[in-house]
C-alpha cells in the first residue's frame, strides 16, 4: 500500500484545528436470558485545548475480539458517534491501529476511509511489525520506525508502516512503555506521529485520547 502525503487542510499545533478522538470501552449489561456484551464509544472533540464537542453511541457486539478484526467489533459504536457529530473534524485520532496491521488496514484506516477524514491509530500494544531498534528504556520524546515482516506479506519487507512513540518516561527511570502510532488515511507515518506528538497532554496518552476515555467512564455509569 503506497502512502502519499497531502494537504489535508490544517496546520499541526493550529489552535483553531479540530482534534477529534475516540476511545471505546466494553461492558457487560444485562439482557433477556444471558449477559449480552455492549461497548460505549465516546467522541470528544478539542479546537486548540477546548473541548467544543462530546458525542457517545452504544451497540452490541457482534464477535468476539480476534487480533486484526477490530474494525468488524468496535467499527460500528465509533461510526454511530461520529454520525452525531455537528463539528466536522480535520483529524480523527483513534485507539487502535492504521498500517501496523496484518493487511495495513486497521480500525483507524476503516473509520478514515469511511468518513474520507486524516485518521491516525494510536495503540498500547504492537500488533505486528518490527521495530528498527530496541524500544527498552526510551527517552521521552524517542521515536523508532516500525518496519513490515512476514507477519505483513502484502507489504515490502523493511517498509516503514508507523512508529514507537515515546510519548512521555519518568525523569528518574525508563519504566513507561512506547505508544505505536501509525497512519490510518491521508497521512504519513511522520505526519501521523507528528499529529499524536503534537497533541500534548501531561500523560502517556495523546490528551484528545485521556479526554475521551474518562468520558467513556462517565458513559458506562449510565448504560
Amino acid at each position: 500500500m503506497a502512502t502519499t502525503e497531502i494537504d489535508f487542510g490544517f496546520s499541526i499545533g493550529d489552535p483553531e484545528t479540530y482534534l477529534p478522538t475516540i476511545m471505546r470501552v466494553g461492558k457487560y449489561t444485562i439482557g433477556t436470558g444471558s449477559p449480552a456484551e455492549q461497548i460505549v464509544s465516546a467522541v470528544v472533540v478539542l479546537r486548540g485545548d477546548e473541548v467544543v464537542e462530546r458525542a457517545s453511541a452504544v451497540t452490541p457486539l457482534s464477535i468476539p475480539y480476534i487480533p486484526g478484526l477490530l474494525a468488524f467489533r468496535e467499527g460500528d459504536p465509533i461510526v454511530a458517534a461520529l454520525e452525531t457529530l455537528d463539528a466536522d473534524p480535520d483529524l480523527l485520532v483513534l485507539d487502535g491501529s492504521g498500517r501496523i496491521h496484518f493487511r495495513e488496514a486497521g480500525i483507524a484506516t476503516h473509520v478514515g476511509v469511511l468518513f474520507d477524514t486524516p485518521a491516525v491509530g494510536v495503540a498500547k500494544n504492537l500488533l505486528c511489525g518490527e521495530p528498527r531498534q530496541a524500544v527498552d528504556s526510551l527517552p521521552e520524546g524517542a521515536r523508532v520506525a516500525i518496519e513490515a515482516d512476514d507477519s505483513m506479506p502484502d507489504t515490502p519487507a523493511g517498509e516503514t508502516v508507523g512508529y514507537a512513540y515515546q510519548s512521555r518516561q519518568y525523569p528518574d527511570s525508563t519504566n513507561i512503555n512506547p505508544l505505536y502510532v501509525s497512519s490510518g488515511h491521508r497521512l504519513s507515518a511522520k505526519t501521523a506521529v507528528d499529529c499524536v506528538a503534537a497533541c500534548g497532554g501531561a500523560y502517556k496518552l495523546p490528551e484528545p485520547t485521556r479526554l475521551a476515555d474518562a468520558y467513556a467512564d462517565e458513559l458506562k455509569e449510565t448504560v
